[in-house]
C-alpha cells in the first residue's frame, strides 16, 4: 500500500506545510473513498462538483483538501474546519492532482512504454490488437480500457474508458510492481479534457478517426477535435504519431504534432503503411499491406474495411518497435475478436447473429455496410440510443439504420432518468416519410427476441449498441442485462 510523507507530495510547491510533516495514507477525488489521513481533491466536474463534498471528505478523515483557488468554499470551508484539516487553494486542481498523484505512486509512468489509442471508433479493438502484439514478441502489457483494466493477468471491472488521474496512476504502479514493461491505454476526450493523463509521457499515440459522438459534452466537433488534439499537440519529437489520413482530422493532426509520424490508409496511397487487394467474408478478411519494409498479405477474423484500418494502426506500432513482418502477420491472423465488437452468436441457428457495440451513427453504418457486402438475404437491427446523452446522434443513427436495414426493432439502450418514448421519437425523426418497416418494444430481452423470432434462413441480424456491457440502467435502478447471453438463452431455448 503506497503512502507518502506530506514533504514529498507538498515541499516543493507549499514549503509552509513542511513542519506539518505526517503520511498521507491516500489521495482521492471521491469523498466517499476518503479514509483517515487521506488527501481529497475537490474537483468540478460536468455533473458534480467536488466543493460540495469537503464536509463528507473532513468528517470522514481527510487531513489536506486541495480545492480550487477563488471558488466560495475555499474561504468558507477552511474557516469551518481549520482545526480539522490543511486547506490549499490552488489554480488549477486538475493539473495539480495529475503532477501528486504521479508522485505519491513513484511515478510509474516514467518506467513504462505506453501506448495510447484515441478516436471515436475503433480504440478498443486497436488496443486488443497492441497488446497481443506485444504479447507475441514475448512481452506482457497492461491494459486501460472500455471493456475492463488488466494487469499481469488480473481483471478489473472499467467505470469509465479512461478512468481518474489517480486510478491511472495506481494501475500503473501495479504494472511496474509485476515487471511490465509496456501500457496500451484507450484515451477517451472527456480525459483529455479533463486532464486525466496530465505528465503521462506517452511512446506512442494512435489517431483512429473523428466522427459526431459525445456533443452532449464538447460544444461542437470543433471542440471535439481539440480535445483529441491535446494527445498530439504535446507531444516530443521522441514520441510517435499514428495517424489514420483517410480522416481529414488526421490530416490536420499531422500538421500539429510535433511527434514522429507514422501515418496509414486505404485510400491515401502515400502513407506509410496502405492496405490494397481487400477481400471480405464472414470468417476471414485478407488484405495486402504496403510497408516501409516490403509488402505483406495479411489474414484475419476480424469483418469489415473499418477493422482493416484497426490492424493498419496495429501494424504501425510493429513498424516502429522493429519487429518482424512474419511476426506481426501472426498477431494479426490468431487475434480473436474483441468482445462484443461484431461478436458472432452461434448456437446452430440457420442465420447470423451479431452483437456489436456500435453507438453512434459513424459505427452503425461501419457495422451494417459491412454486413450488407457478406449478402445476407435480409438484415434485422435492434438498436436505440441512451437517455440523457447526445441527443442529435439519435435522427442520425435511424436515417443510417432504417437505410441499410430491411426491418428495426427500436428498444431501450440505457434510457437512464429520460422518458423512453421520447428518445424513440428522436430516433425515428431520422426515418424517411415512407419508411415502415420498423417495430417498437421497449423491453429489450423482448425486443432481441422478437427478432430472433421472425428471422429465416440466410438472415443476419444485428444486436446494436450495448456490445460488451453487461447492464442497462433505468432511472431508479440498473439491471443486468447482457445481449450475448439473452441472445444465446433465446437461441438454446
Amino acid at each position: 500500500m503506497f503512502a507518502r510523507h506530506l514533504v514529498q507530495l507538498f515541499e516543493r510547491d507549499f514549503k509552509e506545510f513542511a513542519q506539518e510533516d505526517f503520511l498521507i495514507k491516500g489521495i482521492s477525488v471521491d469523498s466517499r473513498e476518503v479514509r483517515p489521513n487521506y488527501c481529497f481533491f475537490a474537483i468540478s466536474g460536468s455533473r458534480a462538483d467536488g466543493h460540495d463534498y469537503i464536509e463528507e471528505a473532513v468528517s470522514r478523515g481527510a487531513r489536506v483538501i486541495i480545492l480550487q483557488k477563488g471558488h466560495p468554499a475555499a474561504v468558507n470551508s477552511a474557516k469551518r474546519f481549520q482545526n480539522k484539516a490543511i486547506f490549499i487553494a490552488v489554480d488549477e486542481p486538475r493539473m495539480f492532482l495529475a503532477k501528486v498523484a504521479a508522485e505519491f505512486f513513484d511515478n510509474p509512468a516514467e518506467k513504462l512504454k505506453i501506448v495510447g489509442v484515441t478516436g471515436t471508433n475503433g480504440k478498443t479493438t486497436v488496443s486488443f490488437l497492441v497488446k497481443n502484439l506485444f504479447k507475441s514478441i514475448g512481452q506482457e502489457a497492461g491494459l486501460i480500457g472500455t471493456i475492463y483494466y488488466k494487469v499481469a493477468g488480473h481483471t478489473l471491472p472499467a467505470k469509465n474508458t479512461t478512468p481518474d488521474t489517480i486510478k491511472i496512476n495506481c494501475l500503473l504502479s501495479q504494472m511496474v510492481e509485476h515487471d511490465i514493461k509496456y501500457a496500451v491505454m484507450e484515451v477517451s476526450s472527456h480525459a483529455l479534457d479533463q486532464d486525466r493523463i496530465a505528465g503521462i509521457k506517452f511512446n506512442t499515440v494512435i489517431f483512429t478517426n473523428l466522427t459526431p459522438e459525445h456533443l452532449d459534452y464538447h460544444k461542437n466537433m470543433g471542440d471535439y477535435f481539440s480535445s483529441k488534439a491535446k494527445l498530439f499537440t504535446n507531444l516530443n519529437p521522441d514520441q510517435f504519431a499514428v495517424i489514420n489520413v483517410d480522416d481529414e482530422y488526421g490530416v490536420r493532426l499531422k500538421k500539429l504534432t510535433k511527434g514522429k509520424i507514422v501515418d496509414f490508409g486505404i485510400v491515401n496511397k502515400k502513407a506509410k503503411v496502405w492496405a490494397e487487394d481487400i477481400k471480405f467474408g464472414l470468417d476471414r478478411t485478407s488484405f495486402v499491406a504496403e510497408m516501409p519494409a516490403g509488402k505483406m498479405k495479411f489474414t484475419t477474423r476480424l469483418v469489415g474495411k473499418y477493422n482493416i484500418y484497426n490492424i493498419l494502426a496495429c501494424i504501425c506500432v510493429g513498424v516502429i518497435h522493429g519487429m518482424e513482418l512474419s511476426t506481426i502477420g501472426a498477431c494479426v491472423e490468431n487475434m480473436d475478436p474483441v468482445p462484443g465488437r461484431l461478436e458472432r452468436i452461434q448456437c446452430g441457428q440457420a442465420f447470423e447473429v451479431f452483437v456489436d457495440y456500435a453507438h453512434t451513427g459513424d459505427a452503425l453504418q461501419n457495422v451494417l455496410s459491412t454486413l450488407r457486402q457478406l449478402h445476407p438475404r435480409k438484415i434485422i437491427t435492434v438498436f436505440g440510443c441512451g437517455g440523457e446523452r447526445d441527443r442529435t446522434k439519435r435522427p442520425v443513427m435511424g436515417k443510417i439504420a432504417s437505410r441499410f436495414s430491411d426491418f428495426l426493432i427500436l428498444t431501450n439502450d440505457n434510457p437512464r432518468g429520460e422518458d423512453e418514448v421520447k428518445i424513440i421519437e428522436d430516433i425515428k425523426k431520422g426515418f424517411g416519410p415512407d419508411f415502415k418497416n420498423y417495430d417498437v418494444v421497449y423491453a429489450r430481452e423482448q425486443a432481441i427476441r422478437d427478432a430472433l423470432e421472425i428471422a429465416k434462413e440466410g438472415d443476419f441480424v444485428l444486436i446494436a449498441g450495448k456490445g460488451h456491457e453487461t447492464y442497462q440502467i433505468f432511472k431508479d435502478k440498473t439491471i443486468d442485462s447482457d445481449d450475448r447471453e439473452i441472445a444465446r438463452k433465446i437461441l438454446s431455448g
